[in-house]
């Protein structure tokens, strides 16, 4: 068994790389969005989310392929999208003081979120159905028929934000911005965030293998917020320029993309892979929870308060809480 500090070190050299990665592709993505004159919505819910989230992409993938351990992907697609929802916002709104909406990002997003979760547990649920795993009644297998449902869902998204787009009055393209230059920043941050969040994986099946318990465990705090780093980066940084729609239609983008794409990618390369309902619905219930509060603090004059904010953080403290007794085994509620 390899020393304890080695996969602390693995988990912090993977924060930090994954770190790097993700300023290189918050620069690029931002001067995309201003070359093609995207709105500032679409410029957080897709170019920001989609790039910013590609840590949690690569940790499904890599998780399935590489380690043949499709659970640690989905606990860090759930840990990051809790993290994105209540830790961001919360930071988001202490450092802007008020974190300003719009009607659009609330009625239209925030809804799409929502089926968004509900089309990921149907997916799950369909699984359990119709492909059960023999001798586990709550476990089924992921076939990929099943995980092009959430995809296609996310085609839709797309759509709605392209709609968005067509009707935007937009502002100059800067004048010395080369495309070509960012789109080869964006490649390369890409590889090194793929580099980041293999360390972190590798960091959650030996803190697992140490401790004797289960690898989702560590997935869904280390390499949950290890991989949402990125999304945290960019949010900050629009929420300090005073941008709030920019930052948290990167929060609500970047779930989106998690949980429609992130989820089925391992699945749609590896063919198949098996998933806990057990483990599943109380992990999305929380999330559900998170979500909820979210929203209904943002319906509230359009805008998300230092106070609410705080109590956003200290919800995750309430999270990060419940996981340390079920590493311990003081819970066993999904362990």
């Amino acid at each position: 068994m390899q020393p304890l500090f080695l996969y602390v070190g693995l988990a912090l050299g993977g924060t930090a790389i994954a770190w790097w990665g993700s300023a290189i592709l918050d620069r690029a993505s931002g001067r995309l969005a201003a070359y093609y004159q995207l709105p500032a919505i679409v410029q957080g819910a897709v170019i920001a989310a989609v790039g910013s989230s590609f840590p949690e992409l690569s940790s499904t993938v890599l998780a399935t392929l590489v380690h043949g351990t499709f659970d640690l992907g989905v606990a860090a697609i759930v840990g990051s999208a809790v993290f994105n929802i209540l830790v961001i916002p919360g930071v988001s709104g202490l450092v802007g003081r008020e974190l300003a909406s719009e009607r659009t990002l609330v009625f239209k997003d925030a809804q799409f979120y929502i089926t968004s979760v509900a089309v990921l547990l149907l997916t799950f649920a369909l699984a359990v159905i119709y492909n059960p795993q023999v001798g586990e009644p709550l476990v089924g297998i992921v076939t990929r028929p099943v995980a092009f449902i959430p995809v296609a869902l996310y085609g839709l998204y797309l759509f709605l934000q392209q709609q968005d787009a067509i009707e935007y009055d937009p502002e100059p393209v800067p004048e010395g911005l080369s495309p070509a230059r960012e789109w080869r920043r964006l490649g390369l941050s890409l590889v090194v965030i793929v580099v980041g969040v293999e360390g972190l994986v590798r960091a959650a099946i030996g803190l697992g293998d140490w401790f004797g318990t289960p690898s989702f465990l560590w997935g869904v705090t280390v390499v949950a917020a290890g991989t949402s780093l990125p999304d945290a980066f960019v949010s900050v940084r629009a929420a300090q320029r005073g941008e709030g729609t920019v930052s948290l239609a990167n929060v609500l983008g970047s779930n989106i993309f998690d949980l429609l794409v992130a989820v089925p990618a391992g699945i749609l390369i590896a063919g198949a892979a098996p998933v806990d309902f057990a483990v599943a619905i109380p992990m999305m219930g929380f999330l559900t929870l998170a979500t909820i509060i979210l929203f209904a603090m943002l319906r509230t004059k359009m805008r998300l308060s230092r106070s609410e904010a705080s109590i956003l953080l200290m919800l995750y403290l309430v999270f990060l809480g419940w996981m340390i007794l079920e590493t311990t085994g003081i819970l066993r509620v999904v362990t």
